[in-house]
């Protein structure tokens, strides 16, 4: 699984104009699903984002995670982000998974994060065409491939 993670002041996702969701402070997920992720990636994955230390404390570091700060989660389906521009112009995505694997996955990730945290996760409609709006906080971007394990 690879996720693009961004520390966020608010961010929203809409599909057909209507909100499906949004949050305040905390962390906006673009999460893109490999034909060859499993369980045990999310698994590496949950605590990783949950405890990531992204969020500044009082002395402007960032020392402090989603959990310290009772952030809010919004994660969006992304196949996109297993692009490969190796050959060409056209960017090849046989490396994502199907909807059918990659639907349960991303089901399967959002409940995850949800028993981590105890909160509910925002999300947009796997496989719809969303608009996603946010105000990048920092800017502070961190990109994770559970693949890579770093």
């Amino acid at each position: 699984m690879r996720l693009v993670i961004q520390r966020v002041s608010k961010a929203s996702v809409t599909v057909d104009g209507i909100a499906t969701g949004s949050i305040g402070i905390g962390l906006m997920i673009l999460c893109g699903i490999e034909n060859t992720d499993s369980v045990e990636d999310i698994r590496w994955l949950v605590p990783k984002v949950t405890q990531m230390r992204l969020f500044s404390d009082t002395e402007g570091k960032m020392n402090l995670s989603l959990k310290d700060i009772a952030g809010g989660l919004l994660v969006v389906s992304q196949f996109t982000l297993h692009g490969s521009t190796k050959k060409g112009n056209r960017p090849s995505f046989i490396r994502a998974a199907r909807p059918e694997q990659a639907m349960p996955l991303y089901e399967q990730f959002i409940h995850a994060l949800e028993m981590d945290t105890g909160k509910p996760v925002q999300r947009g409609i796997f496989g719809a065409d969303m608009k996603v709006s946010l105000i990048n906080d920092g800017p502070v971007t961190i990109v994770i491939d559970s693949r890579a394990r770093e």
